[in-house]
């Protein structure tokens, strides 16, 4: 699977690259150089989504990655459709995705800026644990890095832990604002206020969240027969596991798509020019003309 994903990374990064291209393309009027640019780094955007659809599937056990990670390819081949028909040019759209690319991939595929990044966010999560008088010290996790927290397997329900990967950082939410934020042509001053406001509540919730899944994975909040039944029975996995998949999947993501939704709402009070970036990707999706900020702000 590792190989697969550093397979992944690769795809992506000349997808981002292609997006560097076009956009340098539409910069030196050729417009339509740009979009037929483009529309070969959206079909490798989405072919690399693809391929992270068993790691997913089958290793995070994520259903609403898999669901996204699988709509991703096409709607990314629609997007390239539209590019290389000339029916939009979704330039916006390609500059935020080229943007995201630039801020998440080398966190993901290098190694020494990944070490930093998960370390820090098990040493600030340690930090929120010892808030309510946890402190069970960190060592060495199976990706090697120190952010396993270290709880006494004999003195907790579960006897299981837990330990910091990359999407528990919030980088890639962080990245999706610093994509929509960067792709609008508003004054820097008001996109950095909103950057700043973004970021701020992405890492507290992320902590908070972080905080909360460390809890509940060793002290077993979720161990209720009906829901180890369900997970042991449907889904195949230890009894012990069931108060972190709770946790983790059931409650925190789709509570993390509520706060995205909310946090996107907000940059938009700060920064009403993201509605145009947004009004793309919406028009990909409904293939409809809304003027998002006509609609956000009655």
């Amino acid at each position: 699977m590792l190989i697969n994903i550093m397979d992944g990374s690769l795809i992506a990064w000349a997808a981002i690259g292609l997006f560097l291209i076009a956009i340098g393309s539409e910069w030196q009027s050729q417009p339509t150089a740009a979009r037929r640019i483009a529309a070969g780094g959206w079909l490798l955007f989405g072919t690399f989504w693809l391929t992270m659809v068993p790691y997913y599937y089958g290793e995070v056990r994520s259903p609403i990655q898999t669901v996204l990670a699988l709509a991703a390819f096409p709607l990314s081949a629609y997007v390239s459709y539209l590019q290389l028909t000339g029916q939009a040019s979704l330039s916006l759209l390609t500059r935020a995705v080229a943007v995201i690319g630039l801020i998440y991939l080398p966190a993901e595929t290098i190694p020494f800026v990944r070490q930093w990044l998960i370390e820090t966010t098990a040493r600030q999560t340690h930090w929120g644990l010892e808030v309510f008088d946890y402190s069970p010290g960190l060592n060495d996790g199976p990706n090697g890095y120190e952010s396993r927290f270290n709880f006494d397997p004999d003195a907790t329900v579960t006897g299981r832990t837990t330990y910091i990967v990359m999407a528990c950082t919030g980088l890639g939410s962080m990245a999706i604002f610093g994509g929509l934020i960067a792709a609008t042509t508003a004054p820097l001053k008001r996109k950095v206020v909103a950057l700043i406001v973004a970021v701020g509540i992405i890492w507290f919730l992320n902590l908070t969240r972080n905080v909360f899944i460390v809890l509940a994975s060793p002290w077993g909040w979720f161990q209720y027969e009906p829901l180890v039944y369900v997970f042991t029975t449907y889904l195949g996995e230890p009894a012990s596991r069931t108060s972190y998949l709770v946790a983790h999947t059931y409650i925190s993501q789709p509570l993390s798509v509520v706060a995205l939704i909310g946090i996107t709402y907000l940059v938009f009070r700060i920064l009403p020019e993201t509605a145009s970036v947004l009004e793309e990707l919406l028009y990909v999706l409904t293939g409809k003309e809304i003027e998002l900020q006509t609609v956000l702000k009655n």
